[in-house]
């Protein structure tokens, strides 16, 4: 199912857990049916003039009151700086947006959010230090010992004459 709508960008947020869009739907294209039928679907929105810039959403909520019917959606946290940057361009403008219900479910949506989002496992003492559970982390103890093993400051320049510059 794929819908389009004249819209309204009205903001972009985004904070460490999650990123959200948001369109005002104007004029008549705000009774559209298909527009409930997306709800809390993933889809794929585009905007008309923007060539090959989609981002992954879920359709979080549509809410009408008696001035205007407001779309949010919650945008997939892999989506490429590129296309996110040429997107929010478009911020603060009337758009022709296209809203296309993806392959891709729910469930499946969450499981790729959680694992975007995740980050180093640890835990924080009561004293304000923290220990990290990642195997590959290197301690300050380990980079201390490197350092005053003398060891070699990396391989010889070229043309080492010696001279600072």
């Amino acid at each position: 199912m794929s819908v389009q709508v004249k819209a309204h960008f009205n903001k972009q947020t985004k904070d460490s857990k999650k990123e959200l869009v948001q369109f005002y739907v104007k004029g008549d294209d705000e009774h559209k049916p298909e527009l409930n039928g997306l709800t809390r679907e993933v889809v794929i929105l585009s905007i008309e003039g923007l060539d090959d810039v989609e981002l992954t959403a879920e359709f979080k909520k549509s809410a009408k009151d008696s001035k205007k019917t407001v779309l949010e959606f919650e945008v997939k946290g892999d989506s490429s700086a590129q296309q996110t940057f040429e997107f929010y361009k478009k911020a603060g403008s009337d758009v022709i947006l296209n809203i296309t219900e993806s392959q891709m479910t729910i469930d499946e949506f969450h499981e790729e959010q959680e694992e975007y989002r995740e980050g180093v496992r640890g835990k924080i003492n009561p004293d304000g230090t923290v220990e990290v559970e990642d195997k590959n982390q290197v301690t300050i103890d380990e980079v201390a010992a490197a350092a005053e093993g003398g060891e070699d400051e990396g391989p010889p320049m070229p043309n080492d004459d010696g001279l600072p510059f």
